[in-house]
């Protein structure tokens, strides 16, 4: 590792995206792996003079919070990492803080964000997962790595191109870890996905590989795996090709079982599909007969449970963009007359229809929906909108698109489902005003 400025910090409050917040001769720096109030020492890793601000890692404490803990991932601690000389792998840049203490950090920041961006000022509790395990570990169903010049599986730094070699994923399932893919040598790929089902079936692995035929090379390491389907993905093409057993994991939640392609997305925390269903349901509340929407909709899994709830007599318009994703729910809502599966982008599908309707779901990426598709939204005649988002930022400049049709932040929940990171996600409603 190249050598880089190293300097003393004192650290403030909390800034989304995993940071906090510090200041060096009146200059702003990001420093991850710290925590309000800490003395440490860092490492800067962004600072050219010409920057608005700088981005640092904490690499030694010299006076710790009482909230910080022993990491449980020794490659993501930043401490033993600025030991090593080296930069701690991404992904679990909370792991040094203790679990009650990630959440009222996360609700610092939620609520400053709705209150900067969404105008809004909203007392905020981050719930818990009700079955989570007490050290916060093995929630992980969808693991992605990348491969070094070794073949070894890796994962990278935090806003780097370089590699860290891993022998274990303390997030993910133990379906996931025990397949102990760590122990092969994957030259010849450019990267390997797992999906782990809570069906019965065996997880999946898929291989990047940038040829849509998988060579000889791919097949052969294919063979190596044991105890998991296998499939060849060419991200660029999108080309699945079924290498052992199936391209897809079988997802159940309630009475509803879900099929998803292997590249298709679904909630990531083993519990998410559950605690997201119950909390859209209840803060929707449908009823038989009304007409609804489910934008952004995936495999399917809102739009299972709200047609069970509205029933034969009611309607629900599922839209999708991805076009696996469109496919998967097509047949895991086969037979069901009242659902309209559509795939296309939500604005466009929503312009050029004008359903009317009684509510919307909507699950946007990480983007957020944007202006013109609330302004679709407010448009249907809806008297609600359970919106479900992963990222405050986003979540908080919708807000503010829909208080700008006149409508309102009704009820907000937020979950930590993703422990040890700074990620969490909300569900509220929306309703006019």
């Amino acid at each position: 590792m190249t050598h880089t400025p190293e300097i003393e910090l004192t650290i403030g409050p909390p800034a989304h995206g995993g940071h906090f917040v510090a200041r060096h001769e009146g200059r702003v720096i990001f420093v991850r792996h710290a925590l309000p109030g800490e003395v440490v020492k860092a490492r800067l890793t962004e600072h050219d003079d010409d920057a608005r601000f700088w981005r640092a890692d904490a690499t030694d404490v010299v006076q710790a919070s009482p909230d910080r803990v022993n990491h449980p991932w020794p490659l993501a601690d930043a401490v033993l990492a600025g030991m090593r000389g080296t930069r701690p792998v991404g992904g679990a840049e909370f792991g040094h803080i203790d679990l009650p203490a990630q959440r009222r950090l996360k609700a610092e920041i939620f609520r400053e964000q709705l209150h900067r961006l969404g105008k809004v000022d909203r007392e905020i509790t981050v719930e818990p997962v009700p079955d989570e395990t007490p050290d916060g570990l093995g929630w992980r169903t969808r693991v992605g790595f990348a491969v070094n010049g070794d073949g070894h599986l890796s994962m990278h730094e935090h806003r780097s191109t370089e590699l860290i070699p891993v022998a274990d994923m303390p997030l993910a399932v133990s379906s996931i870890n025990d397949l102990a893919l760590w122990n092969l040598n994957f030259s010849g790929v450019d990267g390997v996905e797992v999906a782990a089902g809570s069906g019965d079936d065996e997880p999946l692995v898929l291989l990047l590989a940038a040829q849509d035929a998988p060579n000889r090379e791919v097949r052969a390491l294919a063979d190596q795996i044991q105890g998991a389907s296998v499939a060849a993905w060419n991200p660029e093409s999108g080309t699945l090709t079924r290498l052992r057993g199936r391209t897809w994991v079988r997802e159940v939640v309630g009475d509803n079982s879900f099929r998803v392609t292997g590249e298709g997305f679904w909630q990531i925390h083993r519990s998410a599909p559950r605690v997201l269903t119950e909390a859209v349901l209840g803060g929707l509340e449908p009823s038989s007969g009304q007409r609804v929407a489910d934008l952004y909709a995936g495999a399917g899994l809102f739009t299972a449970a709200l047609a069970g709830e509205v029933g034969d007599s009611g309607a629900v318009l599922s839209v999708e963009g991805a076009p696996a994703a469109s496919r998967d729910a097509r047949r895991n809502l086969h037979g069901q007359a009242h659902v309209d599966i559509v795939q296309g982008k939500v604005e466009k599908v929503l312009r050029e229809r004008r359903p009317h309707l009684d509510a919307v779901v909507l699950d946007p990426p990480r983007a957020g929906a944007g202006k013109e598709v609330v302004r679709a939204i407010t448009g249907t005649g809806a008297q609600a909108a359970v919106y479900v988002s992963c990222d405050p930022a986003s979540f908080a400049r919708d807000v503010a698109y829909f208080a700008a049709a006149g409508w309102q932040l009704d009820s907000l929940r937020v979950f930590d489902l993703y422990p040890h990171t700074h990620h969490m996600e909300s569900v509220s409603v929306l309703r006019p005003a």
